[in-house]
């Protein structure tokens, strides 16, 4: 009997607005049991505190504990780097992860990918991605977004990068933050093939 091997997948969160975003995708993650190699920027954790009133610790194994803490599960497995731990499994093709979901992407995050630019683990992971042709998801929340966003967007889908912008539907008539929430995180889900139960799908039977 063949034992199933747990999935390998990276999670970046950067400065911008939507930590909740980043949040409530490290919960269901970890609730898939997969292996999850997670960085935040230092812009991150000032987000984190002015959006969720949550001071995270700097030290990898404290924000490890922390997160788990803030979001109730045991399952998984969640390795933390600092943003400038070079030795990450995430800043090397030879041991990357199958996908990196940078969630939320800002726009300065952005523009280093677009440019292949690799000043901190995050850029650094996405470059990895992009070298070794792997799955690569930005979650951008500006809005408006201006012609240089525009233009480093349409560069980087060129490439192959799935660029799922943090916009929220509403044919599912959402009834909390949470709803809205979890439609972006599930279409985050879907794009990593990963099974899930949170929000209708246009079409589908109530039943």
């Amino acid at each position: 009997m063949s034992i199933p091997v747990r999935r390998r997948l990276g999670l970046a969160m950067t400065g911008a607005s939507g930590a909740i975003y980043g949040l409530r995708l490290l919960h269901y993650l970890l609730a898939s049991d997969a292996e999850i190699h997670l960085v935040l920027s230092a812009a991150a954790r000032v987000v984190f505190r002015e959006e969720l009133g949550l001071q995270l610790p700097t030290r990898p194994e404290d924000l490890a504990a922390s997160l788990r803490a803030e979001i109730g599960i045991d399952d998984g497995v969640l390795r933390t780097y600092a943003q400038e731990d070079w030795f990450s499994p995430l800043a090397s093709g030879s041991h990357a992860p199958e996908a990196l979901v940078i969630c939320p992407c800002s726009g300065g995050s952005l523009a280093a990918i677009a440019q292949g630019i690799s000043n901190n683990l995050i850029e650094r992971a996405a470059d990895v991605m992009l070298k070794e042709g792997k799955k690569l998801i930005l979650v951008p929340r500006e809005s408006p977004v201006s012609a240089i966003h525009l233009e480093n967007m349409l560069k980087l889908a060129r490439l192959g990068v799935c660029i799922l912008p943090a916009s929220p539907g509403f044919y599912q008539r959402p009834q909390s933050v949470d709803d809205l929430v979890d439609f972006v995180v599930a279409r985050i889900l879907d794009q990593l093939g990963i099974a899930r139960q949170i929000g209708p799908r246009w079409g589908a039977s109530a039943d």
